[in-house]
């Protein structure tokens, strides 16, 4: 076993066969965490955007805060709702994607791929960099170096999920529970504490937001709709992740649609449980909350605040005042927050690589994304995701509120063509259904789906609106760039299938076989691809030999004499001492003399054993392959001949391949009389 062998075992585990994919599958208490993290993680920076936005016309409009969490709210659940039909109907694992293009078309469908690749990429880049903000607020040295701790963030995730899902889930299901203990107990205690009258202010009450210009006045009505608007618009990134679980059925345990949903439901009510009970404790605490690029809009009794003000996130906040006389307290809720920022990726490296094996079943995506790693889990898929998302946090310097006015824009377009999708799929069925009963619970569920396109909708259309010049447009570009990608991906497969269709003619063999075999000195390899090339009986059997000094040419042509090879040599000139050019036109010249015809070129290649050596042979082997390849009628025959590194390397495989390793005895690969008597000889 190599070195790279053995480093890929230690990091990613043993191999794991086809026929254990079932052992890979999740339970509902792991399936949870795994799926759930970004709904749930969301608790830790919506709020704070709501507060942002509502902060723009001072701290006058946080009255309105938790009514916008009460709207949240209710999307939150209509969408689950939703999803919940979603998963019974199609548990397949295609989601949003595979609804689309049943009821709605190839153009829906690719549409709502693209917005979910999206979607994915900046889950994982806004989560990490909430993360990396989280992390330099309690450790100061790593203010500064935010990018790089996400960076390194991802590094960590992409190497676990890279282990397989069920690997990942469990490292990061004690997490999970562990932040929804944090935050529920926490909201649970202050919420006591406020019913006691003993709730203290937050550590930011004493300031006061100064609006920003241009909403220093009374507010109209319409300036008010269009605030509210904004801070609903980015409360509203709690739905991010919901759509996870339908597209990742496949990997529940049976019955598969029905843990979905129950999965879907418990994700729903902890979820809205949590944001609304850290909105209700802000707002009663006092705290006051402003873009971190527009510190100089809090303000002091004396003045403005001092230089190296550092503004904490709302949980940070909260768990300060709430555990004031508990210090381990507030440790822990911060501590946690920051862990499940880092893992609400997760979900989006379990749910992008399975949408993307199956873009690549449906011809849309690149191949290799469908293809499984040595954990069962989709490794392209997880790796490219990786890539993405580390782009994403290095161009926007892993600043969170730079990041997420580019984000939820996707989702809520898969929410709504998602909706419309599952409105033509009840209406399809119930034209042809009889049975009354079944009749009723498609009619219910048409109805709930059709609810959650309207509220889907018109969030779409706040989001649009309210974001489109804060950077919702990057978005859009992007996923307009995925669409036309697809598009192109999927007419390029459709096209080499049709070219590759067999027909009558593919049964005609070819008039004659003309064989070159390539001499560049008569040693050992020549005299091999020369008898293999005689093997094969073709018509025409000669060896060419590239002339660039005459010596050299003298040389050979005496050899090949003195030898009586019965095959003849034809040396072409190349007053340009070039090599591989003379070849190609050669060849060329010999197919168009026989159109119907085959010229078979043999190349003798040195076999090597050490990565070096290659570097020092076969390059004029690879660049002619590399020519010929793109020559109609032409077909390039290598003939290896193995050196003594490459027998030594295979030699040391060997070696190491009978070699004992512990926990051979138990599995019965030997005996107890010695390594070199294995069960199956005994």
């Amino acid at each position: 076993m190599s070195v790279g062998d053995v480093s890929k075992r230690i990091l990613l585990g043993r191999k794991l066969r086809s026929s254990q994919l079932g052992e890979t599958l999740l339970p509902k208490r792991i399936a949870l965490p795994v799926f759930a993290s970004d709904a749930l993680s969301s608790v830790a920076y919506a709020p704070d955007e709501v507060f942002i936005m509502l902060a723009v016309a001072g701290a006058s409009t946080y009255v309105w805060s938790w009514k916008i969490g009460l709207a949240v709210a209710l999307v939150m659940l209509t969408v689950v709702a939703s999803y919940r039909q979603t998963v019974h109907a199609y548990p397949s694992g295609g989601g949003d994607y595979e609804v689309a293009t049943v009821n709605l078309g190839r153009n829906a469908g690719v549409t709502v791929a693209s917005a979910l690749l999206v979607d994915y990429v900046l889950t994982v880049a806004v989560s990490i960099s909430s993360a990396a903000q989280y992390a330099a607020g309690a450790i100061p040295f790593l203010i500064g170096h935010e990018a790089t701790v996400g960076i390194l963030a991802v590094v960590l995730l992409t190497a676990m999920n890279l282990r397989g899902v069920r690997e990942s889930g469990s490292f990061f299901a004690v997490p999970t529970y562990l932040f929804m203990v944090a935050i529920l107990g926490m909201c649970a205690y202050g919420l006591l504490r406020l019913l006691a009258g003993d709730l203290p202010d937050a550590e930011s009450a004493d300031l006061v937001i100064r609006p920003q210009e241009g909403w220093d006045g009374p507010l109209t009505q319409v300036g008010l709709m269009f605030l509210l608007a904004r801070a609903f618009s980015s409360g509203c990134a709690a739905l991010t992740g919901v759509e996870a679980i339908s597209n990742g059925v496949p990997a529940f345990r049976k019955p598969k649609s029905r843990n979905a949903a129950t999965t879907l439901l418990l994700l729903g009510m902890i979820a809205i449980s949590m944001m609304m009970s850290v909105i209700v404790l802000a707002k009663q605490m006092a705290i006051r909350y402003v873009d971190p690029h527009e510190l100089d809009r809090l303000r002091t009794a004396s003045g403005a605040v001092p230089d190296g003000y550092v503004q904490h996130p709302v949980i940070s906040q909260i768990a300060a005042g709430v555990f004031d006389h508990f210090s381990p307290g507030f440790y822990f809720v911060v501590t946690v927050t920051g862990v499940i920022l880092v893992l609400a990726a997760n979900t989006a490296f379990n749910g992008f690589p399975v949408l993307g094996s199956i873009l690549a079943q449906d011809g849309l995506a690149p191949r290799s994304l469908g293809s499984r790693g040595d954990r069962l889990a989709y490794s392209n898929g997880i790796v490219f995701l990786a890539a993405m998302s580390i782009l994403l946090i290095w161009i926007f310097d892993a600043e969170t509120t730079k990041l997420i006015q580019l984000y939820i824009v996707g989702v809520f377009v898969s929410f709504n063509l998602s909706q419309l999708g599952m409105i033509r799929h009840w209406s399809r069925h119930l034209r042809t259904e009889r049975d009354p009963a079944v009749r009723r619970r498609m009619m219910r569920s048409r109805a709930i789906n059709a609810f959650g396109l309207g509220m889907t909708a018109v969030v779409l259309v706040i989001v649009l609106i309210t974001k489109f010049l804060a950077g919702a447009w990057i978005t859009i570009l992007a996923m307009g760039f995925f669409f036309l990608v697809m598009q192109a991906i999927g007419r390029h497969y459709a096209r080499v299938e049709l070219e590759l269709a067999a027909d009558e003619q593919d049964k005609v063999m070819p008039t004659r076989v003309h064989a070159i075999v390539l001499a560049s000195k008569l040693h050992k390899p020549t005299l091999r691809a020369l008898a293999f090339a005689r093997a094969t009986r073709p018509n025409v059997l000669e060896a060419i030999y590239v002339s660039v000094d005459a010596k050299a040419t003298s040389r050979l042509l005496e050899e090949w004499d003195d030898r009586h090879l019965d095959i003849p040599l034809k040396v072409l000139h190349s007053p340009y001492r070039e090599v591989v050019r003379p070849i190609v036109e050669y060849t060329q010249e010999i197919r168009r003399a026989s159109p119907r015809g085959v010229v078979a070129v043999y190349i003798p290649e040195y076999v090597v054993g050490r990565w070096w050596e290659q570097l020092l042979h076969n390059q004029t082997a690879l660049r002619l392959k590399g020519r010929l390849l793109f020559t109609p009628g032409v077909m390039v025959i290598s003939v290896p001949y193995q050196l003594r590194s490459s027998q030594l390397a295979q030699e040391r495989g060997r070696r190491d391949e009978t070699r004992v390793h512990a926990g051979d005895l138990r599995r019965g690969r030997v005996t107890s009389r010695g390594p070199s008597r294995t069960v199956d000889d005994a």
